[in-house]
């Protein structure tokens, strides 16, 4: 086992807040430069861009992951990871037959940009992502678990579209094995201000929309034997040896 340098909250071209300059070979050559060796995708309610990063991430020699940012009904940002790509794609389906049924308007949100593996257009998706699914949070996260996957609520600091902004507190259920952090919280002093996340395990991403939002220091440092989701709940429950260093 060894440490792993990891961001897994990455937005690509999909995401229309996000800048069309984070096409894959541009985004896997500033995550080298920042010493990342795992990323997941996690546009916005969409997992269609997954395949070219992750073949990106293969001929580079770095770890992916699936992911994505579901908005539940509540406005509440909720990150899901997939080690199993078959099952993220069907849980896919799932959450875009659950998306409101909103168009883009490209120029106010920006474009959405479905590319292939060698960083073609294959289409524009006319469904805004940047609306909410219309599952509510046990929902989601009952989904997600059915498909296999991992539920860590996004940016809990945040003041917009956090589970505590949204709720006005972290509910007892579901619960919680790890939960995301923005990329400079001062995690010491965060937990003076709420105690009552103390003993809680706090997985720091970028959140990055654009290439400069990378930085070494925005990535998580986690201890264990390889780089996947089933690894990383190990970790955030400080088991078998595994865990999150910061």
């Amino acid at each position: 086992m060894r440490n792993f340098r990891a961001d897994l909250h990455i937005h690509s071209v999909l995401s229309p807040c996000g800048g069309l300059e984070m096409s894959p070979s541009a985004l896997i050559k500033r995550l080298k430069e920042c010493g990342v060796e795992w990323f997941a995708i996690t546009d916005h309610n969409s997992m269609a861009n997954c395949p070219a990063y992750e073949y990106a991430a293969q001929q580079a020699g770095l770890f992916f992951s699936w992911g994505v940012e579901i908005q539940t009904v509540e406005e509440i940002h909720l990150l899901a990871y997939f080690d199993d790509s078959a099952m993220a794609q069907a849980f896919d389906s799932e959450l875009y037959l659950s998306l409101m049924a909103i168009e883009n308007d490209p120029d106010f949100f920006g474009d959405q940009v479905i590319i292939d593996e060698k960083e073609n257009i294959l289409k524009m998706e006319s469904r805004a992502l940047i609306n909410s699914s219309l599952w509510d949070l046990t929902t989601a996260v009952d989904v997600v678990q059915a498909f296999g996957g991992l539920a860590v609520p996004a940016h809990i600091d945040a003041t917009v579209n956090s589970i505590i902004s949204q709720l006005g507190f972290l509910p007892a259920f579901p619960d919680f094995p790890v939960l995301g952090i923005t990329a400079k919280l001062d995690i010491q002093r965060y937990l003076l201000e709420n105690p009552q996340l103390a003993g809680k395990a706090f997985l720091r991403a970028s959140d990055a929309h654009y290439l400069d939002d990378l930085s070494q220091a925005f990535a998580a440092v986690i201890y264990l034997e390889e780089p996947s989701i089933s690894e990383l709940i190990l970790a955030a429950k400080r088991q078998a040896g595994r865990h999150i260093v910061q």
